[in-house]
């Protein structure tokens, strides 16, 4: 049964408490409507909590080697010029992914505790502005990242001069996604509060004025769908297909990692295997678009299904309630598997990446071991390094 405007008001504060999925952000219709639950709502938040104890954990170990391999790289002469063309992104978009990671555990303790939030007001809203602007952030410079790839495909070798313009303007684009992932956090962060409810239970969400509270949760339902993927992911998919084009039709193509740095001396190999590498490489960027609309598309539609509810355009039974209820959490909690998939995809699966991973743990533990006397007698150039890195494994 539906619910008016007024209603709705009247009964948050009784039925609060019944809605858990507002931990993470946005309020579902949930609220507006008393249904019997066809499902046990308890054994939902301890999937939910494991779930997101295993993104956390990988997703913090996962990013935090990404970053600490790049400022190793990024530190040495030699590779911090071949490294700068994606570094950039690539390192904002790990520190994102790794502060959304480190909030989970806050999210976890509440969701165990039956959606009861211990830690205050202002915890409240720190903790959700961390999150929300570093999920923004994370999405944005997926977007930038589609976009620089293609064009410094398609862009010819430039001078010392264009490359620290392009430095200059990447610098810029990183500093502008920080702002507008602020500006697109605050609205919702600004309405959070730590609401008493019954049983001594206190809920983190958001209180929105009384005279029109529907269009404010409509509202913010719809800012997160356009910002989060409407806008996004055309970019991503128009971007990456371009690229993929743009490899198809050349002969001597870079792959993505080679658009991302470019060619080093061990580059020439037969005809053969290049369109090999390029074939790689097409499916290299159809994961980006796969991934990104797999872990995206999917909550944002059921986002989209309770604003039309909300709005009255759809009828609200007790059914699609229940659907609702548990769609949102599940949907939530892939959303975030990004945090594990984005180190894999735009680092490990490159092979400049794994050869700087085995170069920074050989140099790291090079006393003990001895391997960096045996480096030194050897004298082998970066090409041969990096022949050694590929042995046995696939060049992408």
């Amino acid at each position: 049964m539906s619910l008016s405007s007024s209603e709705m008001v009247d009964l948050w504060e009784s039925f609060a408490e019944l809605n858990f999925s507002e931990s993470l952000g946005n309020i579902s219709s949930v609220d507006a409507v008393l249904c019997a639950s066809a499902f046990d709502r308890q054994a939902l938040l301890h999937a939910m909590c494991a779930l997101y104890v295993f993104i956390f954990v990988v997703g913090v170990a996962a990013n935090a080697l990404v970053l600490w391999v790049n400022a190793r790289a990024q530190r040495d002469p030699a590779m911090a010029p071949r490294r700068h063309e994606t570094h950039t992104y690539i390192a904002q978009l790990a520190a994102a992914d790794l502060c959304v990671c480190a909030t989970l555990p806050v999210w976890v303790s509440s969701l165990a505790q039956g959606g009861h939030w211990p830690f205050g007001e202002a915890a409240c809203k720190l903790t959700h502005l961390l999150f929300s602007v570093n999920l923004f952030s994370s999405i944005f410079f997926l977007a930038c990242m589609s976009a620089d790839r293609y064009l410094s495909a398609r862009g010819s070798a430039a001078s010392a001069a264009g490359a620290r313009r392009r430095r200059l303007i990447r610098r810029g684009v990183c500093a502008g996604v920080w702002l507008l992932a602020l500006l697109a956090s605050l609205p919702e962060t600004y309405f959070l509060r730590a609401v008493p409810s019954h049983g001594g239970v206190v809920l983190c969400r958001p209180v929105y004025p009384e005279d029109n509270p529907r269009e404010w949760m409509v509202g913010v339902q719809l800012s997160f769908i356009l910002l989060g993927f409407a806008l996004p992911f055309p970019v991503i998919a128009v971007f990456y297909a371009l690229l993929a084009g743009a490899v198809g039709r050349s002969s001597a193509s870079p792959s993505p990692s080679s658009a991302a740095y470019p060619p080093s001396s061990s580059s020439s190999c037969p005809a053969s295997a290049g369109e090999r590498e390029r074939r790689v490489s097409r499916r290299v960027i159809l994961a980006y678009i796969v991934v990104f609309l797999g872990c995206w598309g999917p909550y944002h539609g059921i986002l989209l299904i309770d604003a039309l509810s909300l709005l009255g355009l759809m009828p609200l039974t007790c059914g699609l309630e229940n659907v609702l209820y548990v769609a949102l959490h599940l949907t939530q909690c892939l959303s975030l598997f990004h945090c594990c998939f984005n180190p894999i995809l735009y680092n490990f699966i490159n092979r400049n990446y794994r050869y700087d991973l085995m170069k920074a743990f050989i140099f790291k533990y090079s006393t003990r071991t001895g391997l960096a006397r045996l480096i030194e007698a050897s004298h082998a150039s970066e090409a041969e390094y990096t022949a050694v890195a590929l042995d046995g494994s696939q060049q992408i």
